[in-house]
């Protein structure tokens, strides 16, 4: 039991250094390929620290065989994201962290919430013993690619419109001494390091689950979710240190939209039949938590507050807290 855990730790820290120089080397060629502006927290970055979700995912399904384990970690690493809001929030020392982020948050978050929704009732509906695939492909496979894709086209159209850019302080001092094939090679490594650790991931996730008997399910939300949100911690912790509050804010809500895109990625490999006819429902539970943690996401962007309570966190960031903790206890009895 306790080498499975210096496993855990061993990996943790691996997908930490390199979900850091991942998000390093996807933010210099963002800027050396000229895209700007949230673009870079909601697309570049955000898909560059979801590496460790996508291939433990990958892996879950096609070598370890436990589509509980990479549905739980893709909602619960959404979950977790949200918290990290709240810690950021708590971090900041300016006011609240949402009044100082701008308001196109706000589309990003909701079109996330839709993504979240359609992989819900997907669950739900095959739970009713509907048929919601065609050979081992999910229905609703093609649905989500297509709704991201057309997602990421609205942000883009969106921010061009808005002319939006991210400011001074965020775009990283040093960045002309290095050249746009070290900036794509530095990458290369980095994400090869976050696919290793994530194949590995999944193994150690089935051995957790197996030794502690807490279920697939559980482990997937809490542990593994987690661990592969490690690098948008990292990156996001960066950015508000820099004062780059939009880049913070967009990575973590980034994430939350491509993770979803991640569960019609993994359905491609898993060949048993589509994924989410073989999960438990139980994760139907976990998507409302995102749903609602999202909404109160939305609200606090859009309420904007002039200052925090007392506790030195705004409302917003005490009621993510609370339902994160409310709901991974559920979590726990429903494993």
């Amino acid at each position: 039991m306790f080498f499975v855990w210096l496993e855990f730790g061993v990996c943790l820290l691996i997908i930490v250094i390199a979900g850091q120089r991942v998000a390093k080397y996807g933010d210099i060629l963002a800027e050396k390929t000229g895209l700007g502006g949230a673009w870079i927290g909601v697309v570049l970055v955000a898909v560059a620290t979801s590496l460790p979700e996508l291939f433990t995912g990958i892996s879950s399904v096609a070598l370890v065989k436990a589509p509980d384990l990479t549905i739980g970690d893709l909602f619960g690493a959404n979950t977790f994201n949200l918290l990290n809001l709240a810690l950021l929030d708590i971090l900041y020392r300016h006011g609240p962290l949402l009044t100082a982020a701008g308001i196109g948050h706000v589309l990003t978050a909701g079109l996330s919430m839709v993504l979240v929704a359609v992989a819900a009732a997907s669950i739900l509906i095959s739970g009713m013993g509907f048929e919601m695939g065609v050979g081992w492909i999910g229905i609703y496979t093609p649905i989500i690619i297509l709704l991201y894709l057309a997602i990421v086209k609205v942000i883009f159209n969106f921010e061009r419109h808005q002319h939006s850019e991210l400011p001074e302080a965020e775009v990283a001092i040093g960045h002309e001494y290095i050249s746009i094939q070290r900036a794509y090679l530095s990458y290369a490594i980095a994400a090869l390091f976050i696919i290793g650790a994530g194949t590995w991931l999944a193994f150690i996730g089935k051995e957790i689950a197996d030794a502690t008997g807490w279920g697939e399910s559980f482990v997937g939300s809490l542990f593994i979710g987690f661990t592969t949100t490690l690098p948008e911690i990292t990156v996001s912790f960066s950015a508000l240190r820099l004062g780059a509050v939009d880049l913070c804010v967009a990575n973590m809500i980034g994430s939350n939209l491509f993770n979803m895109t991640v569960v019609a990625i993994d359905d491609l490999f898993y060949t048993r039949g589509p994924v989410l006819t073989d999960v438990s429902s139980s994760h139907v539970f976990t998507a409302l938590m995102v749903v609602l943690m999202t909404g109160i996401f939305v609200a606090g962007l859009i309420s904007r507050p002039e200052r925090k309570t007392r506790l030195g966190a705004s409302w917003y960031a005490l009621a993510l807290i609370i339902v994160f903790l409310v709901g991974s206890y559920v979590n726990f009895r429903l494993a």
